[in-house]
Order: C-alpha cells, then structure tokens, then sequence
C-alpha cells in the first residue's frame, strides 16, 4: 500500500510527531526483545541457578516500587518525550554495561543485579511517561486508532527483536545481545528529542504561587486512581496475577526452555510467538471494541494462566508456542482497551500519575514473585510450582469479578458509562467517526 493509502486507511499517520514516536517505538521493543532472551540465558550460563535468575529479575522489578511515582510527576510536568529520553539511556546503560561484562568475563551476581536494577529504573520511569505521550500527539478522535496502530509496531519490533535474540544466543553469546540492546536504545533518542508537541506545563510567573510539591502531586494523583472502582480493582488484580506469571513464566520458564525443550533458540521462539500473538491482537483491535470492556480485561487476566500451565504440563515446543500466541492476541487487546480507558476517563493532566499507580500497583508483587519462584522450583519442582501459579492467576480473578462496576460498565466512544445509562450528547458524531476508521492502557519487558 502506498503512502497516501496507508494515510486514508489510517489517518493518525498524517500526524508527524506521532510518526517520530512510531519510529521509537519499533527500535525500544525490538532492543528489548534482546534483553529478553540476553539476560535470563546470561545469568543461568554464569550461575546455573534459577534461585540466582531469581535475585537478577527481582532487582529489574524493584526499582517500579519507587521510580514510578517519580516518573509520573516528571511526565506531568515536564515533556514526557524527555523523560523517556532519560528512561532509554538508563537502560541502554544496564543492559549494554552487562553485555560487556558477559563478553570479557564471568559477571558476578552483585554486579548482574545492580545493573538490572538500572535497567529497572529505566523501566519504571518510562512506563507513565509513555502513557502520558500518546493523547498529547494525536486528537480525542484518532485515540484508539493511535493506540492500536502504536502498540502493532512496537511489538512487531519485540517479535523481532526476541527471534533474532533467540538465534543469536544460541549461535554465540547473551552477551551480544545485551550489547545490541543497548546500542538499540541509544539509537531511539533522535527520534524522541524531535518530537515538538507534547509540551510541559507553562512557567508560572514570578509573582504567582509556587509550583506544588511533588507529595501534593502525588496526593492528587491517588484521589484520582481511587476515585474508579473499575481502576483499582484490576490494578489489584493484576498486581497478583504480574506476581505469579513472572515466577512462573520469566523465572521458572527459561529452566524448562533450557532443560526440555531446546535452549535459547527455543525461548526466543516463545517470547517472539507471544509477540505475534500481541501483533495479531493489535490489528483484531483496529476493528474490535468489547461491549463490556472491564470484564473483558478480568477475564484476559484469568487467561494468563495458560502460559505457566503450558509450562508445567511441559507441552512440545510449537503447542507452549501456539499459546503463547494466543494468549497474545487477547493481551493485546485487553491492552488497548485498558490504555484508551485510561486516557478517555483521566484529565489529561493527572493521566502520568494515575498511570504511576497503576505500575506501581501492578509491578509492586513482581519481586516477590521473582524470589519465591525459584527457591520454590527447587523445593517442590519446576511444574509442581508453575501449577500453583495458574491457580493464583485464577483465584484473582474471580475475586475481581465480584465488583458490580467490572460486570457492567460497557464501552462508550467518548468513555466508560454504565450499562444503562443514556449516551452523552455529540456521541454519534462520534461514533461514526470512529465506525469510518474502524478503530478498536506496563512497555513493560514481556
């Protein structure tokens, strides 16, 4: 398809900064796809310790349980383009710092841990700020549009990245692809620095009152996340279900990949298939929109479960890989729905920080999962601890299912409304707006 045929069919690619971002979008995730694949074989190679990959992981996610917040108040304030500017250095640092460490030498943990708690911070200062950035590039209307569209490329970048990884670590060393990662990173900044829109809040001006501090921020932020039962209670949700499904999958499941199913190679067509997966999603989602989006979000949770189940049954590669596909897809529109929910129901000046709690909330249990997994693994075995984690999963969400406003809020072209409640004026401008486009909120690493 021609230029100006991809612009009628999609006309958000007419906006230029949203075209700078798409392009930062598809280096950052096929970089990250790497880091994937690089860090768990880096670490089981220089340890043959999932207990150690425990401790490794565990220091990435810890760092969201602070930095979060803080990002949240800096892409609040300032151009949220920078801050992830800063996010991306951060982890071009980690990541390519432990590459070389990998290539020259034997890494001891201390050091695999400090640096993974740099790529950490990266991680969770560019989350909100990522959040924040989209419905400042591009009008109410194209929104959901704009997400779908972004999040198609950024995973077509991690696929990518993670089947190439995959190969590459096989073939010679996790220490090249952390490397590449890094460099990868780096090579997002000229995109992101040119993009013009998207700017911080006016100076205020001698005379008028001080800026607010950033606990008063903070503060109204959390009025906000709190104030939306629908919110909170997926955050906690997912807070339990992040826990086991990264024990279980990112921890436990490259000790199966190495131990049963073929090594790197093997995990790397994992990671990329559930990047398919999430592609695939990202373009059902150009056309989808679930009637009851919250309860369509609960049950893509509770659908996590089949990736550590297919794990622990120990399923021949191309049947864990079909599932990771598929479980892709649904993740993937869940993840659409959940980012135009967020922008359509949060004023766009408290959107970073509401995005901040959500992170928070949903990374805060990460660590814990990390460092249980393995010790558990060892202690009960490798299925036996990935069954108990589908279980969790499940658990969760059916608690999350009792909520009144999960089961039938409906999706609305201007926002979330209750089943039953009368349509705002000016929805069906809108709506056929959206029925001309065909359009449809942690990037986290996975």
């Amino acid at each position: 398809m021609s230029p100006r045929g991809l612009i009628r069919r999609f006309p958000v690619l007419a906006i230029r900064d949203f075209r700078l971002l798409l392009a930062d979008r598809l280096i950052a995730p096929a970089s990250i796809g790497f880091s994937l694949v690089g860090v768990s074989f880096a670490v089981l190679k220089a340890t043959n310790s999932a207990t150690d990959l425990s401790y490794v992981l565990a220091a990435q996610i810890a760092p969201s349980l602070i930095f979060a917040l803080i990002g949240g108040v800096a892409a609040d304030r300032f151009r949220a383009q920078r801050v992830i500017v800063v996010a991306n250095l951060m982890m071009a640092l980690g990541e390519g710092t432990f590459g070389v460490l990998v290539l020259t030498g034997h890494p001891p943990l201390w050091a695999m841990m400090g640096l993974e708690a740099v790529t950490g911070t990266g991680v969770a200062i560019f989350y909100p700020a990522s959040q924040a950035l989209l419905p400042r590039l591009v009008p109410d209307d194209l929104l959901q549009e704009a997400s779908a569209v972004s999040r198609l490329v950024m995973n077509t970048g991690q696929m990518a990245g993670a089947a190439v990884a995959g190969l590459l670590v096989a073939a010679t060393s996790a220490g090249f692809a952390l490397v590449l990662c890094g460099i990868g990173m780096i090579c997002t900044v000229p995109w992101l620095l040119s993009i013009r829109a998207g700017r911080e809040r006016p100076r205020l001006e001698a005379d008028a009152p001080a800026a607010p501090s950033m606990f008063t921020e903070l503060r109204e932020g959390w009025s906000e996340f709190r104030s939306h039962t629908w919110l909170w209670v997926i955050v906690a949700q997912f807070c339990v279900v992040m826990m086991a499904w990264y024990g279980a999958f990112s921890v436990l499941g490259p000790v199966v990949a190495r131990e049963h199913l073929g090594g790197p190679a093997a995990w790397g067509a994992i990671t990329a298939s559930d990047a398919f997966g999430l592609i695939a999603g990202g373009v059902v989602s150009l056309r989808f929109i679930p009637r009851r989006p919250m309860l369509f979000v609960v049950l893509t949770g509770a659908a996590v479960a089949i990736s550590p189940l297919s794990l622990a049954m120990v399923l021949p590669l191309p049947a864990v890989c079909l599932a990771s596909f598929g479980l892709g897809v649904f993740v993937e529109m869940m993840m659409v729905q959940w980012t135009v929910a967020m922008a359509r129901n949060i004023p766009p000046d408290k959107l970073a920080r509401v995005s901040s709690y959500d992170v928070l909330g949903t990374v805060m249990a990460m660590p814990a999962g990390a460092l249980i997994a393995g010790p558990l693994g060892t202690a009960i075995g490798t299925s036996h601890a990935q069954y108990a984690a589908a279980a969790v999963i499940v658990l969760a969400s059916a608690l999350a299912l009792i909520p009144r406003d999960i089961r039938t809020i409906r999706n609305s072209d201007a926002g979330i409304r209750h089943a039953g409640d009368e349509p705002p004026p000016g929805d069906d401008d809108l709506a056929a707006a959206l029925e001309t486009y065909q359009p449809p909120v942690p990037y986290l690493p996975g």
